[in-house]
């Protein structure tokens, strides 16, 4: 499995280090799955951590160590109804080949979730969703 993180995992998993979204890393680094995300999502969860917990910046930057990190194609499709400020998200989850779009933010994603047949074969899903389908 091919693990794509949107901003809120990378923010989530950096303040809280007993959380699933940690979890999830640290199993992706003993090899479970491999994980991705960009330098966009990056930038927006160093950015989000500074206003709010500026002091677990140290762990954001061990962790993106252990995340290969891939740019967006902006000639790559997205599901016609997706906010413009996610497009790149969901662009570089595809140039990464993700099989899953790991993402807390169900204002936007959330019409997408679960369903792989509208997001071009890759399932969109919040981290808890995701532990609980690997049974």
């Amino acid at each position: 499995m091919r693990l794509f993180l949107d901003a809120n995992i990378l923010f989530t998993a950096a303040h809280n280090p007993k959380g699933k979204a940690r979890l999830v890393i640290e199993l992706g680094t003993q090899g479970y799955w491999e994980l991705f995300s960009s330098p966009y999502a990056l930038e927006e969860a160093r950015r989000n951590l500074e206003r709010k917990f500026s002091h677990t910046l140290n762990d954001l930057g061990t962790l993106q160590h252990d995340i290969s990190l891939v740019e967006h194609h902006a000639d790559l499709a997205f599901p016609e109804r997706l906010a413009q400020k996610d497009q790149p998200i969901f662009q570089a989850a595809l140039a990464c080949r993700a099989t899953h779009l790991l993402t807390g933010d169900l204002g936007d994603f959330g019409p997408f979730m679960n369903q792989p047949e509208n997001t071009f074969g890759m399932c969109i899903q919040t981290v808890a969703e995701f532990l609980n389908n690997l049974g």
